[in-house]
């Protein structure tokens, strides 16, 4: 898989307003056109998103010296995302991470999902939503927005009911990247949405994120199984490699496989269970790359953040620089609800009625130390 430097040949530009830029981005195998939407604000911050699978092709960030810099990992060209990627800055849906054996059971009626991921599904199946073209709408001002909106059919991937799904990215004025998820069923589902962005704040996407040094807000997370599928334990973080309550650098415990949990999940592959705030909106991690001075903090409303190390990355994708993207050569935080929850009852529901609204936000704050 090539995540070349090479334009793709569709891209152009079609619509140009202060704050929003917007360009083809190519032709999907069913002939409909992708597009790519650049978001910027006064600051100098850009956010570009295309419309095939609401992915995050690329956010800058200000270093100490005041120079914006690329911050995820990524392609440049939509033919290298429909080559396949790891998820790369992507929106997922029905349901983000793990559910167990690709089953469940909903209302006494058990549902057979897609196993993409050895015996279990993972991030909505073969074709989630970060495969699918959805419906755009930007909206221009000092604070640019991208509405994207898709109907996911009853039995889609086999999940029942018409979900119908809005996501809204806004880059604001502070250079913070907000993202609001909201959907409405018309038969009792299961949601879990998130976004996979891979985030790696030197500014380099050729040098691992080991040196990055992150804080969360977690007392408590979900230790898995060999297929990492939660035990259903909720384990104290204290005490093992997994305690982030104060500040560690990610490769400081990353290797230590006399821990069960991190010799499962090939290092960090796992969800945290976020401290209780006051507030529904809760600032819950802070990572900082001491060699660009950029630091990063994290709000959601969720209760879970499922941190991953980019343990599977194997240099298959070559990045934007012409580099291999090699084993942590960045990391996600993909706020969500615990994975496998619609088999752990006493996990928060990740069920959805008729009549009722799913909401959660998200927001990635930028800033420097």
């Amino acid at each position: 898989m090539a995540c070349t430097n090479t334009e793709s040949k569709e891209e152009n530009t079609e619509m140009s307003t202060k704050f929003i830029e917007v360009a083809d981005y190519g032709v999907l195998p069913d002939s409909s056109k992708a597009q790519l939407f650049t978001l910027k604000n006064a600051q100098g911050m850009t956010v570009k998103i295309t419309n095939y699978g609401g992915i995050i092709t690329s956010l800058t960030a200000p270093d100490k010296d005041g120079k914006y810099g690329e911050v995820t990992l990524g392609c440049n060209t939509l033919e290298d995302y429909l080559k396949g990627t790891p998820f790369f800055g992507a929106l997922v849906g029905r349901y983000g991470n793990r559910i167990a054996n690709g089953e469940f059971t909903l209302e006494g009626k058990k549902y057979t999902l897609e196993k993409n991921n050895g015996v279990n599904a993972l991030h909505g199946g073969k074709k989630g939503f970060d495969k699918v073209l959805w419906t755009a709408v930007p909206v221009d001002g000092e604070e640019p927005q991208l509405k994207l909106s898709y109907t996911s059919k009853d039995m889609e991937e086999g999940y029942p009911g018409n979900l119908k799904v809005q996501v809204t990215y806004t880059l604001q004025k502070d250079n913070s990247l907000k993202i609001d998820y909201s959907a409405t069923t018309d038969k009792t589902t299961v949601v879990n949405l998130t976004n996979h962005t891979y985030f790696n704040l030197a500014g380099d996407d050729s040098r691992d994120v080991l040196d990055h040094e992150v804080t969360l807000k977690a007392d408590k997370f979900t230790p898995v199984n060999s297929s990492l599928i939660p035990t259903g334990e909720l384990k104290d973080v204290k005490g093992t490699p997994f305690d982030f309550t104060t500040a560690h650098k990610i490769g400081e415990r990353i290797n230590d496989e006399s821990d069960d949990q991190i010799k499962a999940g090939g290092g960090y592959d796992h969800c945290w269970v976020l401290n209780e705030s006051s507030t529904p909106l809760k600032t819950f991690a802070t990572v900082t790359e001491a060699t660009s001075g950029r630091v990063m903090e994290v709000s959601t409303t969720e209760p879970g953040v499922q941190f991953y190390t980019g343990n599977f990355l194997n240099g298959s994708v070559i990045g934007r620089n012409g580099k291999p993207y090699t084993k942590r050569s960045g990391f996600c935080l993909e706020t969500q609800h615990f994975p496998d929850s619609p088999n752990q009852p006493k996990f928060p529901s990740t069920t959805l009625k008729p009549n009722e609204v799913y909401k959660t936000t998200t927001i990635y704050k930028f800033s420097v130390k």
